[in-house]
């Protein structure tokens, strides 16, 4: 049996091949950028290279990108370092502000300052789970110390108006960090153009290696308290020996994503819409729980109607790769932060299935997924009695 079609693209995407080849040619050779000899000039070299590409892809400058374990690790530096460096700045102004569809990378660092004397507003969504701006800006005053909203939600998909909410938050005299993990190669992502402070990278949520993100600090922007202390790389910001292959790896997604952008886009969008239209052919009844907020191309999250979406998805996961909520909720019995936030009731969330579909598949694929989901939903029906929302 092959590799099942692989519909889990919110969690991670396939590698691309341009990346595997990109850290492939590093690991073939040994090289520390700190060290002074020809190898590490030529690692120094492909680490600068890399900053370049995964630069250009949001319209920044190499020196404003700070490498990092992972989009996690950009989170917690951008809530913590920066709430720490700006408080010494503008002591008066203990709020940070989120929304209530944060990844936990950052929600859970901004309830951690707590501790640290800040105090934490969340900023309501609407039921389609896109930011409620008049809501974010009845939060925002001369309090406001940090604002963070991402740009794509990542169980979702319903890209935010972070535009908007940066500008807001910048009236008000406050920085703006944005989760871009979920956006960065599948949509446009121009830090100047939104005029954010922050901006969060993940690799592998753009076709890349897992293991690297990287935090955008606009040149004008406090720089951000390091988290970490050691060898000095990376300005201090971030010290460390920097993963030379997965910094080459990132590059290369990075520089394909750029290219690829608009046809990407096109490709996944016409996809997606096949896999909605022959679940309707199919008589299989279901809703998008974000309406007609705007979402990244290829992607769709939807309820399927009196069906228990984890045994659906049991059912095909030898044939089709599909999951229910967050990867990095996996395991938790109450419905997720983002479900309930837009108002679902647990009855519903059950049968919540996120689709992602990625620049590797045909419509052959899809098909072929979307004839397992359909049989496999009328094998999955919830339990007779229960409400339905």
């Amino acid at each position: 049996m092959g590799q099942p079609i692989y519909l889990d693209g919110f969690a991670t995407l396939p590698l691309a091949p341009e990346a595997r080849d990109a850290m492939l040619a590093v690991w073939a050779r040994p090289g520390n950028a700190g060290s002074p000899n020809v190898s590490g000039e030529i690692a120094a070299r492909t680490i600068a290279d890399g900053r370049q590409a995964v630069a250009d892809l949001i319209g920044a400058a190499a020196s404003e990108m700070t490498f990092t374990s992972g989009a996690t690790e950009a989170d917690n530096l951008a809530i913590v370092g920066v709430a720490r460096a700006a408080r010494a700045l503008e002591p008066k102004r203990k709020r940070i502000l989120v929304s209530a569809v944060e990844h936990k990378a950052v929600l859970e660092p901004a309830q951690a300052l707590k501790s640290e004397g800040f105090e934490i507003s969340i900023a309501p969504v609407d039921h389609r789970g896109r930011l409620d701006l008049a809501e974010f800006a009845r939060l925002v005053d001369e309090d406001l110390l940090l604002a963070s909203v991402m740009m794509v939600n990542n169980e979702t998909g319903v890209i935010q108006p972070v535009k908007e909410a940066a500008a807001l938050a910048h009236a008000s005299g406050a920085l703006f960090h944005s989760d871009a993990a979920q956006a960065a190669g599948k949509i446009d992502c121009d830090v100047l153009e939104l005029d954010v402070d922050y901006l969060t990278l993940s690799a592998h949520k753009c076709y890349g290696p897992m293991g690297i993100g990287a935090l955008f600090v606009a040149a004008s922007a406090p720089k951000p308290l390091p988290l970490t202390f050691g060898g000095g790389q990376q300005s201090g910001l971030r010290p460390g020996t920097e993963p030379v292959a997965l910094i080459a790896g990132f590059g290369a997604a990075a520089q394909v994503a750029t290219h690829r952008l608009q046809s990407d886009q096109d490709h996944c969008a016409g996809l997606i819409e096949q896999l909605l239209q022959t679940l309707q052919q199919r008589q299989l009844r279901f809703r998008r729980i974000t309406g007609d907020a705007p979402t990244v191309p290829g992607t769709a999250s939807i309820q399927l109607l009196d069906v228990d979406a984890d045994e659906l998805c049991a059912r095909i996961a030898r044939h089709v790769s599909l999951s229910t909520g967050s990867a990095c909720s996996s395991g938790q019995i109450r419905i997720s932060h983002v479900l309930e936030s837009i108002g679902l009731s647990e009855t519903a969330a059950r049968g919540i299935v996120r689709i992602f579909c990625n620049r590797y598949q045909d419509p052959d694929e899809i098909l072929t997924a979307a004839n397992y989901i359909v049989e496999a939903a009328a094998l999955s029906q919830l339990e007779t009695g229960e409400l339905h929302q």
